[in-house]
């Protein structure tokens, strides 16, 4: 399993703007909707990573029965199927903490069913996580299981 941790192109300014808009103002919907803004701002920032090392964003938030990826990028003839995990606050653990075993089931079982439906050009497989902290930080585990 390899590790880095990276900055995501823009960084600054990307996080800048994102933290504008995801102040709660008085009134406004409670964490949830929050957290699901984040969440978009990660997959966002883990999507610009890849595209920035020459890989092809193919899809991201793709579903069906069995669940979501969140993206699928690749390059050359590996596919990589990436769980992008943001979290406000350490907590309650790392976002890579939180992809336990039942959550890399989902996410191989997942990986199948776009396989079946985009064709098997592809020689490796490999599934990553992303997680993307407060700050905008990016820590990515490749090829982790």
């Amino acid at each position: 399993m390899a590790l880095a941790t990276v900055d995501a192109p823009n960084d600054r300014a990307h996080r800048q703007r994102f933290q504008a808009r995801a102040r709660p103002r008085a009134g406004a919907p409670g964490r949830g909707a929050h957290a699901q803004r984040f969440g978009r701002f990660g997959e966002r920032s883990a999507a610009r990573w890849y595209r920035g090392a020459g890989y092809d964003v193919l899809a991201r938030n793709w579903r069906c029965r069995e669940g979501e990826l969140d993206l699928v990028v690749a390059t050359g003839s590996v596919v990589v199927f990436v769980e992008v995990k943001a979290r406000s606050s350490s907590r309650f653990g790392t976002g890579a903490e939180a992809v336990d075993h039942r959550k890399q089931r989902r996410v191989r079982a997942v990986a199948s069913r776009w396989l079946a439906a985009n064709g098997g050009r592809y020689a490796e497989v490999r599934f990553d996580v992303v997680d993307v902290d407060r700050d905008g930080r990016l820590q990515l585990f490749q090829d982790c299981f």
